[in-house]
């Protein structure tokens, strides 16, 4: 496969306005061209790590690459190494290495979820089936790891701690709240070990992988946990959105495959009528479609779900979580760098829903 030419990074920032809404104004614009030629530099180790020489082995591992992605993780870890020496080779390494375990939590989790479109195409699964989108993801992660081997034992273990929670998050999601568990507080448990802890991760490689000030790791671990809870939670309420094309999913398509997110899980404690019958309602249709029948036998429930208050208080969540974020922050030394970041935590809940 042959590299992306120079500028990708500005690219892939602009399909979402990423960098530019991050990094704008004249003080910043130093700090916008060393994260993009990162992000330059991060898609060409990533095109070349990806090659395979098994054919269809080759084929699946570029599936999710090639249709894109806002790379936020290497974005992070692009900036907090600024706090540092910059995007040295293995903060290149280590941002490649995060987006390469990213990229494979993709096929575990459209397999999971049922999902049948990612990024606006067939997730891999609905083209290879269930199998080799698995053992897909299987190989990313062992890449992954072989990446982050090159820098050594702490990036190892980096890993291997990221690894463990992606893996009980699923889990947790999977088997669902035990009994006298609190449904919403254990929602945001897996939210914070299936997202936060990546992107956590992702923050703390630009520190750690730079050499900059080890008082600095954790102000970014704690702010890049509580972004990634943020990102979900404002995720929870795109997925209502009735804007297909803008997504690159079937409106509702968690709720349709019987995952629960916070809109869903906050009808329960609405305590009238309508929520409650509401709530009837979707787990009614989630049965009858774990059965067979037409997943748009949900639409006007979705669309009921979508203009529900718990909606916009799932909304208000993820800005106290991008808050929570920012207040994380304020042990780092002024600059760029922090503004940049107080900046990320703000473009991350205001995307459109």
């Amino acid at each position: 496969m042959t590299p992306r030419s120079s500028g990708s990074g500005a690219r892939l920032s602009a399909q979402l306005g990423l960098t530019e809404r991050v990094l704008a104004g004249p003080r910043m614009r130093n700090l916008l061209g060393v994260v993009e030629d990162g992000l330059d530099r991060v898609e060409d180790t990533l095109a070349l790590e990806l090659k395979v020489s098994d054919a269809l082995a080759d084929a699946t591992t570029r599936y999710l690459y090639e249709a894109g992605g806002k790379r936020v993780r290497p974005m992070l870890t692009l900036l907090t190494a600024q706090l540092g020496a910059g995007a040295t080779e293995n903060v290149i390494t280590g941002a490649t290495a995060l987006e390469m375990t990213h990229l494979g939590s993709l096929y575990h989790d459209d397999v999971m979820d049922g999902a049948d479109v990612r990024r606006g195409v067939p997730s891999a699964h609905a083209v290879w089936g269930n199998n080799v989108a698995i053992l897909t993801g299987d190989l990313l992660f062992s890449r992954a790891s072989q990446l982050m081997a090159q820098i050594g034992e702490r990036a190892i273990r980096l890993q291997a701690d990221t690894f463990e929670r992606l893996v009980l998050g699923q889990m947790h999601e999977t088997v669902g709240p035990q009994a006298g568990d609190d449904p919403v507080a254990f929602y945001l448990r897996v939210l914070a070990d299936k997202t936060g802890s990546l992107i956590a991760a992702s923050a703390q490689a630009g520190v750690i992988f730079s050499g900059a000030p080890e008082e600095c790791r954790l102000p970014v671990l704690a702010y890049g946990e509580k972004i990634g809870v943020a990102f979900q939670l404002l995720d929870d309420v795109i997925d209502l959105s009735a804007d297909a094309a803008e997504t690159g999913k079937v409106p509702g398509t968690d709720l349709r495959a019987g995952v629960p997110t916070m809109p869903y899980l906050l009808l329960a404690r609405a305590g009238d009528a309508a929520s409650g019958a509401l709530r009837a309602t979707i787990d009614d249709g989630v049965a009858r479609i774990a059965d067979g029948a037409d997943p748009r036998i949900l639409d006007e429930a979705i669309a009921q779900l979508r203009d529900h208050t718990v909606t916009a208080v799932t909304r208000q969540q993820a800005y106290d979580w991008s808050d929570a974020a920012i207040a994380a922050l304020d042990p780092l030394p002024a600059g760029t760098v922090r503004d940049a970041l107080v900046r990320l935590a703000h473009v991350i809940v205001d995307r459109s829903s």
